[in-house]
């Protein structure tokens, strides 16, 4: 059966978060998914506050950009969130817009080795493992978390080229596709990961809502996460319609 989700555009104010938040979770959405674009509401902090505001949503962020943070941070945070609500935290890690990344200084001339690197990382830190990592971009000496998760939540790598997405299935628990995808880049998607997950972002109006959900989850999608058309950063007219 498809997972259906939502996203929260962090185009919305901060302050209207919890409204949004709380007609999903009591409008039975599976899953409300956060971005975090440059410069507007951090992620982690942002689905904190959803997930203490919620009672059974599932919160996905989509995407961490990995050169803004170190990945023991990352880990750090994703860990404390599992912790606190457990089985409700999904996380996909992903290159950043470039652009933004050189505005913080912090672009690199290898973006898909970071991510190789951030990666494996934070993966194996929220497994419990004390990781050594001697990397391009990486270094962390006998690193481990205090508080790792009982059960490492969904990590995920949010891309579109064939080497990311290939690196997600290598990696990571699936791949976070854009809403740029068509039902033939699920498809492609799908062979680069095997078995592993395909979630897919899709821009659509409310009364076309059933109709794409039926097209993506054809073509091998297994979780559809909708946004609303031109930008639209609420997405409660996308949860009245399903």
């Amino acid at each position: 059966m498809t997972t259906v989700g939502v996203v929260l555009r962090p185009q919305l104010p901060p302050e209207a978060v919890r409204a949004v938040a709380e007609h999903a979770d009591a409008a039975g959405v599976d899953e409300l998914w956060l971005w975090e674009d440059c410069f507007l509401e951090g992620g982690p902090t942002t689905a904190a506050a959803v997930l203490a505001w919620t009672s059974r949503i599932r919160v996905g962020i989509g995407l961490l950009p990995v050169p803004l943070r170190n990945p023991a941070v990352a880990a750090m945070e994703i860990a404390t969130l599992e912790r606190m609500f457990p089985g409700r935290v999904l996380v996909a890690l992903g290159h950043g817009v470039q652009e933004w990344m050189a505005q913080v200084g912090a672009s690199v001339t290898s973006p898909m080795t970071l991510l190789r690197e951030h990666t494996t990382a934070v993966r194996d830190l929220l497994r419990g493992e004390t990781v050594d990592v001697a990397g391009r971009y990486v270094q962390l000496d006998r690193v481990t978390l205090d508080w790792p998760p009982v059960q490492p939540p969904t990590l995920m790598i949010g891309g579109t080229g064939p080497r990311t997405i290939a690196l997600a299935g290598e990696l990571t628990d699936g791949v976070l596709l854009t809403a740029a995808s068509t039902a033939d880049d699920v498809r492609r998607a799908r062979g680069l990961v095997g078995d592993r997950l395909v979630s897919v972002y899709t821009e659509v109006a409310p009364e076309h809502a059933h109709d794409r959900i039926a097209e993506l989850t054809a073509a091998g999608a297994d979780t559809v996460i909708l946004q609303g058309p031109d930008g639209a950063p609420d997405p409660r007219p996308l949860i009245d319609a399903l």
